[in-house]
This record gives structure tokens, C-alpha cells and sequence, in this order.
């Protein structure tokens, strides 16, 4: 693409829509931030209007540069109706529960990151499938070319939009409860981790004799993370 990708360190435009308003202090618009959430995430939810309506789908989703893409039917009214739409794509990742001496200071560790643009259909035949690629490669580096050739009609099911971020705002929760003036209270009080990750693998019905799950997967599957 030849649009101009800004240096990582440079911050997304603050804007009435995109400022952070609860809890300032955990909020940033540094591009290096919203990357980062936007690449650890394994699924976003993509929101706009149609007919007056608000509609919210989640998705696969995957970054390159300025650009998020996602995927989907070719026949949902979804994202037909999503093309050249003013759209807001979210994704957020919870790393714990806060568990305070009271009610009101229970609260959630989490990553989350909010992007706003508008959404372009992808309708180039060889540039669809050179996106559709990538989103393979992005989840499972190596595996494209072991897979059977998409079929001609598997592309034409098949749909894949991108948008170009113009705003947004990442906000992360990391820490203990903020009750530390209540610490004499007899309660137990702390975080719960949590921690999302792939579990062994599980062959499909009919796998034949002599395919054993690849390196690249294991090694996947070993590293602890989910993409």
C-alpha cells in the first residue's frame, strides 16, 4: 500500500469520540498501545448502524499497519450493508478478577482497545485471496501453502472488508484492589489471573494414517499464546 504509516511512537488524534472520560489515567492513544492489543487479541466485534439500528458482529480480525481487515460471509446483510460505513471495531482481553474487601471495589484486569474508520470491501479476486492468506499465516505461521487451494467459489462466499484507523483509545486495568486503606478488614481481598492459551490438539474424525500434527503447531501450541 502506499499510504504513509506514522512512526509507532506517534500518538492517534484525541477527540471528542475517541477521549477517554472514566478513569483518564488508564487511557492511552499511542499507536505502539492500541497495536499491541489489537495483534494479542484473537477475536474483535465490529459495531455500526443500519436502518437507524445498532448492530454489533464479532470476528477474526488482523492488522497490517494502519489497517485492521476482517472476514465473513459473503452473504450477510451485515457487511454488505457495512461497506463505506462509519465503523467502530473493539477488542478487549481480561488478565484477571479484582477481588476487593467490598462490593464496590471488585473490578476486572483487563487490555482493551477501540478504533474507529470507515469500512472499504476488499473486491480485488487476487487481492481477497492475498488477505485472506495472511489472515492464515497471521493465526497459524506456515500453514497456507499445506492447505488444499481455495476454490473459486470459496473466494466468491467469502467476504473481506478493511479500515483504515483514523482514531483510537487503548485503556488497561492492571493491578490489586484499590482499597488499601481497608486492608485491617477481615476479608480476603486480590486478583484472580486469568489466563487464555491453546489446549492439546485434537485430530479431526478421518484423519489418515501418517499425518501428525505439525512442528509449527506445537510449537504454537507450546508458546502459551492464542495468536
Amino acid at each position: 500500500m502506499a499510504d504513509h504509516y506514522p512512526p509507532a511512537t506517534e500518538d492517534y488524534p484525541t477527540t471528542e469520540r475517541s477521549r477517554v472520560r472514566r478513569s483518564p489515567r488508564r487511557g492511552s492513544h499511542a499507536r505502539a498501545e492500541v497495536h499491541a492489543i489489537l495483534d494479542a487479541s484473537p477475536l474483535c466485534h465490529v459495531g455500526y448502524v443500519i436502518d437507524g439500528a445498532p448492530y454489533v458482529t464479532p470476528t477474526l480480525h488482523w492488522r497490517e499497519g494502519e489497517y485492521v481487515y476482517w472476514h465473513g460471509s459473503a452473504a450477510s446483510r451485515f457487511l454488505r450493508a457495512a461497506e463505506d460505513m462509519p465503523v467502530c471495531l473493539t477488542c478487549s482481553i481480561m488478565d484477571g478478577y479484582v477481588l476487593g474487601r467490598s462490593a464496590f471495589n471488585h473490578s476486572v484486569n483487563y487490555r482493551s482497545a477501540m478504533v474507529f474508520g470507515t469500512a472499504r470491501l476488499v473486491d480485488d479476486v487476487e487481492e481477497k485471496a492475498d488477505a485472506l492468506r495472511r489472515l492464515i499465516e497471521d493465526l497459524f505461521p506456515g500453514r497456507w501453502d499445506s492447505l488444499r487451494p481455495m476454490t473459486g467459489q470459496e473466494a466468491k462466499a467469502t467476504s473481506v472488508l478493511r479500515m483504515k484507523i483514523d482514531e483510537a483509545t487503548a485503556k488497561v486495568r492492571n493491578g490489586p484492589p484499590g482499597d488499601i486503606d481497608e486492608a485491617d478488614y477481615p476479608v480476603w481481598a486480590g486478583v484472580l489471573p486469568i489466563r487464555s492459551q491453546l489446549a492439546p490438539a485434537q485430530a479431526a474424525p478421518g484423519m489418515p494414517d501418517g499425518i501428525a500434527l505439525p512442528q509449527s503447531l506445537s510449537d504454537l501450541i507450546g508458546s502459551g499464546r492464542i495468536r
